[in-house]
């Protein structure tokens, strides 16, 4: 069941865990407007139930990145905007999404829901074009940049150095950021501690997210175990690039 994480003046924010892989979906409501987002649906019946009983007016969808995982729920919700970077098309998506973001890697352009303005990060590594959405006291960080760690780079369209460089960025982003601002990541992994929370604050991250901190040094970055991993999803990726090395 979805769970009001927070509620501001002008922003109520509900979390989820859906699906097989624990996907943790986030939407977001203007108070004023009553105008709703999903970040990465998983089922959209459930968010188009969950938004009706509540008498908010699902309009957009907004994809962190095409992975399989976090796209599923779009099929479902074609009659609203969805929005995807254009650079995912390097990974093989075409759709549906009927909106596109074109900003540069370590950049930011404004999202409008209602009378909510945040800002979307082209943040890229994970996949070509994975944004982060920032804004109104949540950073929606998907498969970027999870709570103790960061998303894996060995996926087709995956890069290691693009995903340093996007969490140098995202630093001195989060640096410049209240610090009880929440971290809502796009999956659940039990943090270093045992702890195994859905959200955790700013401050909380840059203390603690081993990913960040492992950014200055080459050594310590190269020796982060959850950049690859030797699984049937690498192994797949593998025979992606080949193909696409092949056209």
């Amino acid at each position: 069941m979805a769970e009001c994480i927070l509620e501001s003046e002008k922003l109520l924010v509900f979390q989820a865990q859906l699906g097989d892989w624990d996907n943790l979906n986030h939407l977001l409501v203007c108070k004023k407007s009553l105008k709703a987002a999903i970040v990465d649906p998983f089922f959209a019946d459930y968010w188009l139930d969950f938004c009706s009983s509540k008498g908010w007016d699902l309009e957009q969808v907004w994809l962190t990145h095409s992975h399989w995982d976090h796209s599923k729920g779009v099929d479902g919700l074609v009659d609203k905007e969805i929005w995807v970077h254009a650079n995912e098309s390097q990974r093989g998506w075409d759709g549906p999404s009927n909106r596109e973001w074109n900003n540069a890697a370590n950049s930011a352009v404004d999202l409008t829901l209602g009378e909510i303005k945040i800002q979307a990060h082209c943040t890229p590594g994970h996949t070509p074009g994975h944004m982060t959405f920032i804004g109104e006291g949540v950073v929606i960080s998907g498969d970027c940049m999870f709570l103790g760690r960061c998303g894996r780079t060995d996926l087709f369209g995956g890069d290691v150095n693009a995903q340093r460089e996007s969490l140098l960025y995202l630093r001195d982003c989060l640096n410049e950021l209240p610090k009880d601002w929440l971290v809502l990541p796009g999956h659940q992994y039990r943090l270093s501690d045992g702890t195994n929370p859905t959200f955790i604050t700013v401050e909380q991250l840059l203390n603690d997210n081993e990913a960040l901190a492992a950014l200055d040094d080459d050594a310590a970055w190269n020796a982060l175990d959850f950049l690859s991993f030797d699984d049937n999803l690498a192994q797949n990726a593998r025979r992606q690039r080949a193909k696409a090395q092949r056209k």
